[in-house]
């Protein structure tokens, strides 16, 4: 993924208004991330507890998402998958994050999910750049290759959005 600064991802909301976009947060960090080892960046807001970004390319645009997700509860303890990268986490590691349909459908309300990554750090899990906490299972031995593995997950995450453009 290419470097971005705020005005870019700022810019690049497609479920939010432009004030809504102008108020979320943004990492301070972007000098310092590890672009060529991200497919999208993705993160959480440190204000909102049950709120997270993520930002990619889509159909040659940067598209931003804001998303939801219910925090973990306590005492319930379980192992779930994500979706876009197939990487097992304990309680609290996946999370349905939910998004607001682009344009009309989601003025209206309506919202579309999938059981994402609670950090969003797909990228860094496929690459074996992170690894899940103590006590799971990580990843998955696979026989795709890492490009492979790269392109599957970049194919999950579009197939999730195009179901928020609807």
């Amino acid at each position: 993924m290419r470097s971005l600064t705020e005005q870019d991802i700022r810019t690049s909301f497609i479920n939010c208004s432009k004030g809504e976009a102008k108020r979320l947060y943004v990492p301070r960090d972007l000098d310092e991330l590890p672009w060529d080892d991200l497919d999208f960046l993705g993160w959480r807001d440190p204000g909102a507890p049950d709120r997270s970004q993520l930002v990619t390319e889509y159909d040659g645009r940067l598209v931003g998402v804001a998303l939801r997700f219910q925090p973990a509860q306590r005492g319930f303890l379980h192992r779930s998958m994500c979706s876009l990268c197939l990487t097992t986490h304990p309680r609290g590691g996946v999370s349905l994050m939910t998004a607001r349909k682009a344009g009309p459908a989601g003025r209206d309300g309506n919202t579309v999910g999938a059981y994402m990554c609670t950090d969003l750090a797909c990228s860094l899990y496929v690459r074996g750049k992170k690894v899940p906490a103590t006590g799971s299972m990580a990843r998955i031995e696979e026989s795709l290759t890492l490009e492979e593995q790269i392109a599957r997950t970049s194919g999950n995450l579009s197939a999730f959005l195009g179901k928020v453009y609807g």
